[in-house]
């Protein structure tokens, strides 16, 4: 069964992922780029990197069971049932700067990460 949440407020989610305004803007443009409606954006937390779990960022047109969906300004956020506790209070954000482009996940659970900021513990 998915669990469906709906946020419309710019306050940071404790028990949730949250998706900066920046962040939905970018997400809803490359979506309206590829003209796929049904596609969501979906993080997860898998074992690997350096510091022994990564995030996975990528756009899913799936709904797995135990899913939690979160609507921020008419872009879905999933997040698979095994993720979401390391993910509570997780801020997605868009930089488009001269030293770095793409999405940043900032993880106040994250005790420890590597150099590439993809992998934490």
């Amino acid at each position: 069964m998915t669990e469906q949440v709906e946020t419309t407020e710019s306050q940071i989610r404790t028990d949730g992922i949250n998706l900066s305004d920046t962040a939905a803007s970018k997400v809803k443009s490359l979506l309206e780029q590829e003209g796929r409606a049904d596609l969501a954006l979906r993080i997860a937390v898998q074992p690997g990197g350096c510091s022994g779990l990564r995030y996975q960022l990528f756009f899913d047109e799936r709904t797995l069971d135990g899913d939690v969906v979160t609507d921020f300004n008419g872009v879905a956020v999933v997040v698979d049932r095994m993720s979401t506790p390391y993910l509570h209070g997780a801020t997605i954000d868009f930089v488009d700067t001269i030293e770095k482009q793409g999405f940043t996940i900032d993880n106040p659970n994250a005790t420890g990460s590597c150099a590439c900021g993809d992998s934490f513990h």
